[in-house]
């Protein structure tokens, strides 16, 4: 079995989603790899890891519409807000969501649906520097 790793780094401009499907894709490509899988995973706690529709925006903005709705900034009972009302929200949402995702790969490439990507879901409202850690395993070719 043969493993590669790598890491991305990724500007936000504030909440919203952020595709990364083509860099992963690339390290996948880079790995050598032809059966296995990738496991993606972002190295913070107030954004996270979607897979979600790449084809119609709109279908991102309306889960980031129903999110600011399910975990609102200006709920009166949060008590950790050091770094601003949107502070405790993100946590939760990135609770909500997920840090990591492990995808399939065949043939040399991921397994993503015809519609599926890989995005970052920013949940703070200031631009951020995110890390993404990635690991590619698996068998390289046969033959």
């Amino acid at each position: 079995m043969k493993v590669f790793s790598g890491e991305l780094s990724l500007r936000t401009r504030g909440k919203g989603t952020y595709e990364i499907t083509h860099e992963v894709a690339r390290l996948v490509s880079d790995s050598g790899i032809e059966i296995g899988q990738v496991t993606v995973f972002l190295k913070h706690t107030s954004a996270s890891l979607i897979l979600m529709e790449n084809a119609d925006p709109s279908a991102r903005r309306d889960l980031e519409r129903w999110f600011d709705r399910l975990v609102r900034e200006d709920d009166p009972d949060f008590v950790h807000t050091q770094e601003g009302p949107d502070d405790m929200p993100s946590h939760i949402r990135m609770v909500l969501t997920r840090s990591s995702e492990v995808i399939p790969i065949h043939h040399g490439r991921m397994t993503l649906g015809t519609w599926q990507g890989i995005f970052v879901f920013e949940h703070r409202r200031d631009a951020h520097m995110r890390q993404i850690a990635i690991t590619v395993m698996g068998n390289g070719p046969v033959g």
